[in-house]
């Protein structure tokens, strides 16, 4: 599966009210380390179901990058029942985004 687009329209139902953990990438076209770690946000979506993989544009969607502080990019965020519980900042190798939703894949 690809990540879902989440936007001001879709966040409430696609990230508050999910009933998986959700895996949230902020991320920015112009933004190199985005770029980089693009690639393996995708694969995750693909490889593992029991989490919701998501991407915010920082540029399209400001209030939600303003709601969880997203100043520098790329931002991971691990969401569970609405609340983060998890995070990592940076272009990361596959290994530590893996390791940042482990606990959260059954």
């Amino acid at each position: 599966m690809k990540p879902l687009a989440i936007t001001n329209d879709n966040f409430e139902v696609e990230v508050m009210n999910s009933e998986q953990p959700v895996l949230i990438d902020f991320w920015a076209p112009w933004c190199g380390p985005c770029r980089m770690i693009g690639p393996i946000i995708d694969e995750i979506a693909a490889e593992v179901s029991t989490i919701k993989v998501g991407k915010i544009n920082v540029d399209e969607n400001p209030d939600l990058a303003a709601k969880f502080g997203a100043m520098s990019i790329p931002l991971l965020l691990v969401l569970k029942n609405g609340e983060v519980v998890a995070q990592l900042l940076g272009a990361v190798p596959k290994e530590k985004v893996l390791d940042l939703i482990a606990p959260f894949v059954g």
